[in-house]
């Protein structure tokens, strides 16, 4: 863990969220600053900085499974969502732990940036 890390200290449960559901590898949480009607973070138990950093495979299917369950869970899955992985500043990454947006709950517009 990077010393302070938010993430890392939510999925640790230093820190209190709203969590959506979580396993041995992955936490789900509500965004604090929603940008759809479902907003919910898949962040990885272990620091991961980005997407550049990741060499696990798994790591990564571990967190589109989750991904694709909050989908399911938050009833966006029949009628659509987003997942966004935004990396480093230019693309958007505030928090510096790998974590992915699940989006939906209303018409996401293309393009999206």
């Amino acid at each position: 863990m990077i010393e302070k890390c938010l993430f890392c200290r939510i999925a640790s449960g230093e820190i209190p969220a709203k969590i959506v559901t979580e396993d041995a590898t992955c936490i789900a949480i509500r965004d604090v600053n929603p940008q759809a009607p479902v907003h919910v973070l898949v962040i990885p138990r272990a620091h991961v900085a980005s997407l550049n950093e990741v060499t696990s495979p798994a790591l990564m299917a571990d967190m589109l499974q989750m991904a694709r369950e909050v989908a399911k869970q938050e009833g966006i899955a029949a009628s659509g969502y987003r997942v966004v992985f935004n990396t480093n500043s230019d693309g958007g990454q505030s928090v510096i732990h790998l974590h992915a947006h699940v989006l939906g709950g209303r018409h996401m517009g293309w393009p999206p940036g």
